[in-house]
């Protein structure tokens, strides 16, 4: 493998991340590279520093006062806290779905284009067809084709989730971000997220947090083991899984600790 064939097929690299949150060190010395169209899951104890990697990758702890980041954090090889970074555009390259499924009061249909609306598309047959496609990509489409006016609020905890999904969807991201998304489900609504993380992942650079080991080892290609706010471990899933390199990697799979 050539060095441009390697370099190309990262779509995230980090090197020497740390994170404040005021003056408590919350990440330490991060140092890894994402590929690009393969699904990366992060596990590890609660508070080890997970989310708050999660949330470095498309800027949202920005939003909270007194952070700060240091080291270097590239998505395609642009250092995306450089001073001439759009982070609304950032943003919209980046999508984020929450454990707590979070849609607007408003109809499914307006849901799901506003995220369009705010970066101009206006047109409602073209509104109409980015509504269709992302519900359609989010196993969606078939359930609520027929109350697309209808507010998404009276939709079952799965169902919002997955409308979650179709949002972050519509406006054509790279990377999906995943923050615990089925840990609020039942085991039939996780199933078809697991299912739909497993259709989308080849069109998507997809990052997941999760305390579930099984869901883990389902869905991804990739495992970091988070431990109080460094990455212990980071390889293929089914090395971590099975061959672990690390002690305490081990010892939290099989249920040691965490």
């Amino acid at each position: 493998m050539t060095t441009d064939t390697l370099t190309q097929e990262q779509k995230i690299s980090t090197q020497g991340l740390k994170f404040f949150y005021g003056s408590t060190q919350a990440l330490f010395d991060i140092t890894m590279q994402i590929p690009a169209g393969r699904v990366t899951a992060l596990i590890g104890p609660s508070g080890c520093g997970k989310s708050t990697f999660l949330r470095t990758l498309n800027r949202m702890n920005d939003t909270i006062d007194g952070t700060r980041m240091e080291g270097v954090l590239q998505i395609d090889g642009q250092d995306i806290y450089g001073p001439a970074v759009d982070v609304v555009a950032l943003r919209r390259r980046v999508g984020m779905v929450f454990q707590k499924s979070n849609p607007f009061p408003k109809t499914i249909f307006e849901n799901i284009a506003f995220g369009p609306r705010i970066h101009g598309d206006r047109n409602r047959s073209v509104l109409a067809e980015i509504v269709e496609k992302s519900l359609l990509r989010a196993g969606l489409w078939e359930e609520v084709k027929d109350r697309l006016d209808g507010s998404a609020l009276a939709l079952s905890g799965g169902q919002q989730q997955r409308l979650c999904i179709a949002r972050a969807l519509a406006v054509n991201p790279e990377v999906l971000l995943m923050d615990e998304p089925a840990s609020a489900l039942d085991p039939r609504s996780t199933a078809r997220i697991e299912d739909l993380i497993a259709e989308l992942h080849s069109d998507y650079t997809i990052i997941i947090v999760t305390h579930n080991m099984q869901q883990a080892a389902r869905v991804s290609d990739r495992t970091a083991f988070f431990y109080e706010g460094a990455l212990i471990e980071y390889g293929e899933t089914k090395q971590i899984f099975t061959t672990p390199k690390e002690k305490r990697t081990e010892d939290y799979i099989t249920g040691r600790f965490g």
